[in-house]
């Protein structure tokens, strides 16, 4: 990495979760014990036990999975915070958003788990329970995608705009069958269904996202300590108004995310190092660029393989 290279940090959104997440790091250091301690009293209930040692069918509902996933990822930047090892931009994946917003000090950890769950509780309930769907499109680019999406009746768009040819749509159940035909006719190298509970960012979210407008009007954000790049423009906001403008935003509005890497890489991101539970967003920038770095840190040993390395540098 060049002296004019810089480093991000990536924050995974849902589906990264599982049992087991976050029990070695809060084990090894204080500050990521901290985390979860935080994490529990602001929702009033052990957030820790159920990430460590839960069921999983427990774990996986939305209203958990949310603030289950924020709370490991911050644990584990909090242990890499207190070795000096802190980022020059961040950015998450949707729910992952929030992580980053803790981490650039826009919004504290206890309004931001509190947040979440409702969040996750609200796009829970913007959708009667087989009414929406979502599927993942590979091998089509996105602006394939979105044609499909335009000849497909009913309500249907693109959610996550992943790079990589990786495409997921949401919306009317039987939409997103239609366009699942279009795209495999089209040449889709695999549609893969996605086992979800509501179909996300989305028109359908709407709802959703009116209810969390209110609960965010009565949380205090701050201008942020370091640049965040947000899901709904792909470019950095600094102030604590934009932070939650973009918040509301992202609830029924796609994820661009190739944008995002891309918009990084052109400010000179040459190290992207995902923090939280899994490994999705390392590869998907490994897909799309071939000549960065990109590390994973989702456990004790990622954090001590980083430290080393930087006490070696």
């Amino acid at each position: 990495m060049t002296t004019s290279s810089r480093m991000a940090f990536l924050f995974p959104g849902q589906g990264s979760q599982h049992v087991g997440m976050g029990e070695d790091v809060a084990n090894r250091y204080p500050e990521s014990r901290s985390v979860f301690d935080e994490a529990d009293c602001a929702l009033g209930f052990s957030i820790s036990q159920l990430c460590f040692e839960g069921a999983e069918e427990e774990i996986c509902l939305t209203e958990n999975a949310q603030p289950s996933i924020l709370t490991t990822s911050i644990a584990l930047y909090r242990a890499l915070e207190s070795k000096g090892i802190v980022p020059d931009v961040v950015a998450g994946h949707s729910l992952g958003e929030y992580s980053a917003l803790v981490v650039a000090g826009a919004i504290s950890l206890s309004d931001a788990v509190i947040l979440v769950r409702k969040r996750g509780q609200y796009m829970q309930e913007a959708v009667p329970v087989g009414v929406g769907a979502m599927a993942a499109i590979l091998g089509l680019s996105a602006d394939d995608v979105s044609l499909i999406c335009e000849e497909t009746a009913g309500v249907i768009s693109p959610a996550n705009l992943n790079g990589a040819h990786q495409v997921v749509i949401a919306g009317e159940t039987k939409a997103v069958e239609f366009a699942s035909v279009l795209a495999r006719e089209r040449g889709a190298r695999r549609v893969i269904p996605l086992r979800v509970s509501a179909p996300f960012h989305c028109e359908l979210m709407k709802p959703a996202a009116d209810r969390l407008a209110q609960e965010l009007q009565h949380v205090p954000f701050t201008d942020l300590q370091l640049p965040v790049y947000t899901n709904v423009d792909a470019a950095q906001i600094r102030t604590g108004s934009e932070a939650c403008d973009a918040l509301e935003r992202q609830v029924s509005s796609p994820v661009r995310w190739e944008e995002t890497i891309n918009a990084m890489v052109e400010d000179r991101v040459q190290r992207f190092v995902e923090v939280g539970p899994g490994q999705v967003l390392s590869g998907l920038v490994r897909k799309m660029f071939k000549d960065v770095e990109v590390i994973t840190v989702n456990s004790v040993e990622g954090i001590e393989a980083l430290i080393m390395e930087a006490e070696g540098a």
